[in-house]
C-alpha cells in the first residue's frame, strides 16, 4: 500500500512539474495575421515568419473585394482584429475592423452600405462536429471560418489590436 501511495505521489509531482514548465513557456508571439483568399489560408506571423497556418472557408462569393453589404465577399485590405466575442452565434469570433475609411468612402461613392460584422470565427454553435469538412465550400457571409479547435488556438495566440491583412 505504501509503495502505491508513494508511486502515486511521485506521478502527481512529475505531472505538476510538467504543468509548471508548460505554464512558464511564453505564448506564441503573433504580431500579424495574413489571409490569402486564393489559397484559402490564414497564417499567424511573428517577425514576418509563419508560425502557424490554417485552411479556411470564406464568403460564399469570395473572388474580389467586399464592396457592399450582402455581397457575400470577404474584404481585402489591411484591418485590425479589434475585439472578440466568446458568446457569438459561432463557437467564438474575433472581429475584423472592416469597413475602414477607404471602404466607407468607396461605398458612399457607389451609394451602397459598406456592411460590417466581419469576423474570424469557428463553426456555428452546435455544429462543431462538422470539423474540417466545413471547408469543402465557402459558406460565410464574408467572414473567415476555421474549426472550433483552430479558433481556440487563434484566440489564445492573437491579442486585440493585431493587424490582419487579407489578400486576394
Amino acid at each position: 500500500m505504501r509503495i502505491r501511495v508513494l508511486t502515486g505521489l511521485g506521478i502527481l509531482w512529475l505531472c505538476g512539474l510538467g504543468l509548471a514548465q508548460t505554464a512558464g513557456k511564453p505564448a506564441l508571439h503573433v504580431d500579424r495575421v495574413l489571409v490569402l483568399k486564393k489559397e484559402r489560408t490564414l497564417q499567424l506571423l511573428s517577425h514576418d515568419k509563419v508560425i502557424k497556418s490554417y485552411k479556411v472557408a470564406l464568403g460564399g462569393d469570395p473572388v474580389g473585394p467586399k464592396t457592399k453589404q450582402g455581397d457575400h465577399k470577404t474584404p481585402e485590405g489591411v484591418y485590425v482584429l479589434d475585439f472578440r466575442n466568446a458568446h457569438s452565434q459561432f463557437y467564438k469570433s474575433i472581429h475584423i475592423s472592416y469597413p475602414n475609411e477607404r471602404d466607407r468612402a468607396a461605398a458612399r461613392k457607389n451609394r451602397v452600405a459598406a456592411g460590417g460584422d466581419v469576423f474570424v470565427h469557428g463553426l456555428p454553435r452546435g455544429y462543431g462536429f462538422v470539423g474540417a469538412s466545413h471547408r469543402l465550400k465557402d459558406w460565410t457571409d464574408g467572414c473567415v471560418a476555421v474549426t472550433d479547435e483552430e479558433i481556440d488556438e487563434i484566440w489564445r495566440a492573437v491579442a486585440d489590436g493585431t493587424p490582419i491583412e487579407i489578400r486576394p
